[in-house]
């Protein structure tokens, strides 16, 4: 696989196919990842949870994903790497910057926010700035104590539209790529035809451009009841790598998710 960058998913979607997308938190499991053939790799405040066994993404800190950032940058994927900004650390432009300068100073290849009421400006800035930006949209799992829990976003059509405007404005705003979290793999379908950049789906059924998955989670080593979008692959390989090769294959022929695993 050659260096995967944001052209490269630009091309992919273009092209009608689709790519695959892990997290990875280490320089041993970034190696493996990249080894697979994984085009994006996420250094996700899912480590919260993952990693620190805290119940939510919260108490996560610009610290910690400096830290693994750096520590997933020093194998020198061939995957895009792509790093989380967490929980209010981009509360105003300013601190936006500051922090979004942090991350891609220790390997991030681009940064990603989390919706909010300020986003579309802070994207606007970095984007001035030069900084590749993907956007989240749908659950925003750092807000998961006003949302009342992990549940399914755009369900009712007025949530659904203000979805759909939300991914047109972070486009228009310089966002180069947009992820969609747990939301009815129909209104996913209309994101992904809506807007030209490459949309990353999780729990968003199959018909965005590329699958993101927690790395614990398809290899069935989460301590917890995996959400109704997870597959685990280990039980169909010999290997953790084999399983992670057996999921970018999936991802990219259409195979998964399944109908069992969308909303």
């Amino acid at each position: 696989m050659k260096n995967i960058t944001l052209r490269t998913l630009s091309k992919i979607k273009q092209n009608g196919d689709k790519f695959a997308c892990l997290t990875a938190y280490d320089s041993s499991f970034a190696q493996v990842v990249s080894d697979a053939e994984i085009e994006v790799i996420l250094v996700g405040d899912s480590l919260g949870m993952v990693l620190q066994g805290k119940s939510s993404t919260v108490p996560v800190t610009m610290d910690d994903m400096v830290y693994h950032t750096r520590c997933v940058a020093q194998s020198r994927p061939k995957s895009l790497l792509i790093s989380d900004m967490p929980f209010m650390s981009y509360r105003t432009d300013e601190l936006a910057m500051e922090n979004a300068t942090r991350l891609m100073q220790a390997g991030a290849e681009v940064i990603k926010l989390e919706k909010s009421g300020h986003i579309v400006p802070t994207i606007q800035r970095l984007n001035d700035y030069g900084i590749p930006t993907c956007a989240h949209i749908g659950l925003a799992p750092q807000q998961v104590h006003k949302l009342g829990g992990y549940r399914v976003q755009g369900r009712e059509q007025e949530q659904a539209d203000l979805m759909k405007q939300e991914a047109l404005d972070l486009q228009q705003a310089g966002a180069d790529l947009l992820l969609i979290e747990l939301i009815p793999a129909t209104l996913a379908a209309e994101i992904c035809t809506l807007v030209d950049i490459p949309v990353i789906g999780i729990g968003a059924g199959p018909d965005t451009d590329g699958q993101i998955l927690v790395l614990h989670d398809m290899l069935g080593v989460t301590p917890h009841t995996p959400p109704k979008f997870v597959k685990n692959f280990m039980p169909e390989a010999s290997s953790i790598q084999q399983a992670i090769e057996l999921y970018g294959q999936a991802v990219r022929s259409g195979r998964f998710p399944a109908i069992e695993h969308c909303f």
